[in-house]
């Protein structure tokens, strides 16, 4: 029985998908949670679980297609058969057939056999598979990636026609407006067809793979005979002697381990091959088996062990964009990691351990003899792109409409002031230790400056409003939800920490903690990109002073907090002289949208935010 895998909902305003790659491929087995693809929507990038066990028969939608939701993106079933099955013994038969025209000699008995074979193939199969061809396969589709996400687009394929998907194993990357995600497959099988190609943008819903039991295939419309034992007994005596009068002809041509293969039965010839049902037929597929083999493993091979294949093909085995970033950030070269998860999936463990053989085998260095001119590193990444057209990503084609689209739906202007964080840098000092033992996160500046924040956003509440031009109306949501930028791999993502209001510094830097880490790992909710009120982005982090940030429409004001540095300030005493003193000061640049805030606004707002950083108060906020 054939299951279609459709794009599944990722989130209230998601409506499609768009598949940046495929974890499995056609004929490839799928257990049921088993990553199948990856998907990208405007909110986030995740991978879709197989909701089916079986084989990936057909992809429906290729990597890059943007899927509805509801779309096909794959079909998934047994893998037993895909097509009529006496239709495609003739087919076979036929092609069989016209190899062995140089052979008149021989085709006359034959022919009679193969007549009688032919009105018993269908007879046998109609008792042994009554349910037949195209049922047997599953259906793999473009999942809902998010509310608003209608599609996603192929990416990247993971899988290849032919080999085998666990149920949760990756299938395929895809992506949308926001995010770059794996798709897991829903079903466990072989893939049999890839329904959308690299790039190809696939409507939520659509069809993107089919998926088997390895015994059908939608692509080449071959049936494999090899289930029916009584014929395959039938024809072993036949395949063996004509084996044997083309051994002379095919010795030169066949390798040691390509007559190995030439011998087998035909349930062990690749998938891509068919078993015919005369004497003739079995002695053409000996010959293809004969004359392909150096140049192709057997798709069983292939599906016994994946991991095998990797390291004998030499391709590199499937990773994740997480341990990809962490095997760039160790200095591990993936093609000599051999992975130890599903189908050779190369685990977070397995680049760790390969980091580690790495340092104990390498050499001390040795103490440089003088002082080196300070050379800007290039990465091989960064060398590869000079001279080159990229596409676009889909989120970074995403990220570019919603800037161009706020600063055109918008009057933005910002306002800068400077505070005094040295009373916020004393009290982290001396609790920060105490802090991340009690509530296992580190104790950061940007929790307090999303406490202030969300309090100055109660004080001021037109700064956390939004504003429909057209209706003439202000709206005044009841919470604080803090959007917090976070830097990804595939670009500037905003995650939001929601009710922002009624946590404390301690709540607070979990929350941020939380959907940073999620975002960057491409495991954030499509809920958790969206429904931000104001937004807050480190412009500091590598040391900037300030910027002019760009509201995150329909928001009406976005916060940069500026890096912290340490300068000479005129400081009144408590006997009320002036003095110079060393003081640890920030800027802080509000952008806000000058349709509803006006400068006086935004001037209290950040006066606010201010005295409450100046002041330092926050001791009962660190929940110690």
């Amino acid at each position: 029985m054939a299951n279609t895998v459709k794009m599944p909902a990722l989130g209230e305003s998601v409506t499609e998908g768009t598949v940046t790659r495929w974890l499995k491929e056609v004929g490839e087995t799928v257990e049921v949670d088993e990553p199948l693809l990856e998907v990208s929507t405007d909110k986030v990038d995740t991978e879709i679980p197989s909701p089916y066990s079986g084989v990936l028969q057909e992809i429906l939608a290729e990597e890059d297609d943007d899927v509805e939701v509801g779309g096909d993106l794959a079909v998934i079933g047994d893998g037993e058969g895909s097509g009529d099955s006496a239709d495609d013994d003739s087919a076979d038969e036929e092609e069989a057939e016209e190899p062995e025209a140089e052979e008149p000699e021989a085709d006359e008995e034959p022919e009679d056999d193969a007549a009688e074979k032919e009105d018993e193939a269908p007879a046998a199969k109609s008792d042994d598979k009554p349910s037949g061809g195209s049922g047997e396969s599953q259906e793999i589709t473009m999942p809902a990636l998010g509310e608003s996400v209608t599609e996603g687009t192929v990416t990247r394929w993971l899988k290849e026609v032919g080999d085998t998907v666990e149920v949760d194993e990756p299938l395929l990357e895809v992506s949308t407006d926001k995010v770059d995600t794996e798709i897991p497959s829903p079903v466990a099988g072989t893939v049999l067809e890839l329904l959308a190609e690299e790039d190809d943008d696939v409507e939520v819903g659509a069809p993107l793979a089919r998926i088997g039991d390895g015994d059908a295939s939608a692509s080449d419309d071959k049936q494999d005979d090899a289930d029916d034992a009584d014929q395959a007994d039938e024809a072993d005596n036949a395949e063996e002697a004509d084996q044997a009068d083309e051994a002379d002809v095919e010795e030169e041509a066949i390798e040691e381990s390509e007559k190995d293969l030439s011998k087998e039965e035909p349930k062990n010839a690749p998938a891509s091959e068919s078993t015919a049902s005369d004497d003739e037929a079995q002695t053409a597929a000996a010959k293809q088996a004969a004359g392909e083999s150096s140049s192709a493993p057997s798709r069983s091979a292939e599906s016994a062990s994946s991991a095998a294949q990797t390291v004998t093909s030499g391709q590199a085995p499937y990773v994740t964009p997480l341990v990809r970033k962490l095997a760039r950030e160790k200095g591990v070269d993936l093609s000599t990691v051999r992975g130890t998860g599903v189908g050779g999936r190369i685990r977070k463990q397995d680049v760790l351990a390969a980091q580690s053989t790495a340092s104990a085998s390498a050499p001390a260095a040795s103490a440089p003899a003088g002082r080196e001119p300070f050379v800007i590193e290039v990465s091989e990444e960064a060398k590869k792109l000079r001279g080159t057209t990229q596409k676009a990503s889909r989120i970074r084609r995403t990220i570019a409409q919603r800037m161009r689209e706020s600063l055109q739906n918008s009057a933005q202007l910002t306002q800068v002031t400077e505070v005094d964080m040295t009373a916020v840098s004393a009290l982290r000092k001396a609790k920060k230790e105490e802090f991340q033992q009690k509530h296992g996160v580190k104790l950061t500046y940007l929790p307090f400056f999303a406490k202030a924040v969300a309090e100055a956003l109660q004080a001021y509440p037109r700064v956390n409003a939004t504003f429909d031009v057209e209706a003439g109306e202000i709206s005044y949501p009841d919470s604080e939800n803090l959007g917090i930028a976070v830097d990804t791999e595939r670009g500037l993502l905003v995650p939001v920490v929601k009710n922002a209001g009624d946590l404390s510094i301690a709540g607070l830097a979990k929350a941020i903690d939380d959907v940073a880490s999620k975002t960057r790992d491409g495991k954030i909710s499509p809920d958790l990109l969206s429904g931000g009120t104001f937004t807050i982005t480190n412009i500091g982090s590598f040391g900037a002073l300030f910027d002019t940030p760009i509201i995150n429409h329909p928001e009406v004001g976005i916060l940069g907090t500026g890096a912290i540095k340490r300068r000479p300030q005129v400081v009144t005493t408590e006997d009320g002289t002036e003095a110079i003193a060393i003081r640890d000061m920030a800027y802080l640049p509000l952008t806000y949208n000058h349709e509803l805030v006006d400068g006086a606004d935004a001037g209290r707002f950040l006066k606010a935010i201010k005295n409450r950083l100046e002041n330092g108060s926050f001791e009962a906020d660190l929940d110690l």
